[in-house]
């Protein structure tokens, strides 16, 4: 809960601010504790339309590094939690993150670990997350385990950033061809094919199949969008079964062109997870079944369940990833190597760097195809135009002068 307060210091001056706590008898012993005589206290009403806005209940990766390194400082100058907390509360901007530390504030004063609090909020702080700040409590490395994670968190963002800003500007285009598209058919076409078959004689197939296309548009464009619209809808909804989600997440990894980035993308995220679980000193079968969770692809997550099960039957990690299309030979040899010479962390750190690097190069050279792609598709439509409506309105013209 959040009161505000208003207190004279011991200087005698008149002070006021927020205090996250339990309950009013807790909050009352905390400004105590930091020498205020209180004037007044009254508990803050939760804003709302905070409450019901659906966009301002989420922390970004930037939010999340800042707030790990800043913690990790405060904890290696041996600033106990609370009071980091409480530092970090007065820095951070986010609304939703500044409620997520008073909560934190709250869970650590009623005897909670700092992952007992944050295992409260899954949607902010991941299984990785929380099972390194659980394994750094133990050992007594916090600071470390934060700081690692914050490096991780980074690697991670930057890579999902090269990925989006290399298909931000094709899907742009794309999407803008299909809207040019149906405004042509709906307002431009209609009135060029009435000028070909006012004049009448025989036409070109091309022009006989637009005149079609553009009176079937022109009367049921509704019909047009509503089908689209549903067919995203329906594509959608059957992603979101098991069936259609196993099909999807297996077809990722399968498509011409984007299938190898989806495979690489994949594979980068399962050896950078496990090599940071497996630095934080997580036993190995926890760490798979953790990554299992994370990796975002149901395909990676029954062949990690099926490579636990066979580890826990004595087999080792290296034998359960091989023999799947999934986990090239490179990633099980690597494994091996890892498994053997017990530096399994620092092998999946650099396949993890590897695959990568060659994400960027696959994205770069996506970027460079799709250009021409774009210009290709551009011309089609251009060429089409002009065979079917523009030629024969200029040979009607001519032959009629």
């Amino acid at each position: 809960m959040k009161f505000k307060y208003k207190a004279k210091n011991k200087q005698g001056e008149i002070q006021s601010g927020e205090v996250v706590a339990v309950d009013q008898n807790k909050a009352e012993i905390l400004l105590a504790e930091n020498g205020l005589v209180i004037i007044s206290l009254e508990m803050e009403e939760e804003d709302i339309l905070a409450k019901i806005n659906p966009f301002g209940h989420s922390v970004n990766n930037k939010e999340l590094v800042l707030f790990s390194r800043q913690l990790s400082t405060l904890i290696s100058a041996r600033v106990p939690i609370i009071q980091s907390l409480r530092i970090l509360q007065e820095q951070i901007t986010g609304k939703y993150l500044l409620s997520i530390i008073g909560d934190l504030i709250s869970g650590v004063e009623n005897g909670d670990g700092l992952s007992s609090a944050m295992a409260k909020h899954p949607d902010v702080f991941g299984n990785v997350y929380i099972s390194m700040v659980k394994s750094g409590e133990i050992a007594g490395s916090l600071d470390k385990s934060l700081v690692y994670l914050a490096d991780q968190l980074e690697k991670d963002y930057e890579l999902k950033a090269k990925v989006k800003s290399a298909l931000t500007y094709p899907v742009f285009v794309l999407s803008a061809l299909v809207v040019v598209g149906l405004l042509m058919f709906k307002f431009v076409l209609p009135k060029l094919t009435s000028v070909l078959e006012e004049q009448g004689g025989s036409l070109p197939p091309v022009s006989v199949a637009l005149i079609a296309t553009t009176k079937f548009f022109d009367q049921f464009w509704w019909l047009v969008i509503l089908g689209l619209s549903g067919l995203v809808l329906g594509v959608r909804f059957y992603i979101s079964t098991t069936a259609g989600r196993y099909q999807w997440d297996n077809a990722k990894t399968r498509l011409p062109i984007i299938g190898d980035i989806f495979l690489k993308i994949y594979l980068a995220r399962f050896a950078r997870n496990l090599s940071t679980l497996v630095v934080g000193g997580i036993p190995i079968i926890k760490a798979l079944q953790i990554v299992s969770e994370i990796i975002n692809n149901v395909v990676y997550r029954d062949i990690l369940v099926d490579t636990v099960a066979k580890i826990q039957a004595g087999k080792t990690i290296s034998e359960g990833l091989s023999g799947h299309r999934e986990f090239p030979n490179l990633v099980t040899q690597m494994v091996r190597v890892g498994e053997q010479t017990a530096q399994l962390d620092d092998i999946m750190s650099k396949l993890a760097n590897f695959y990568e690097k060659e994400v960027d190069n696959k994205v770069g050279t996506l970027t460079t195809l799709l250009e021409p792609i774009i210009m290709i598709i551009l011309g089609l439509g251009v060429g089409v135009l002009v065979a079917g409506i523009l030629m024969p309105i200029y040979n009607l013209a001519s032959s009629a002068g």
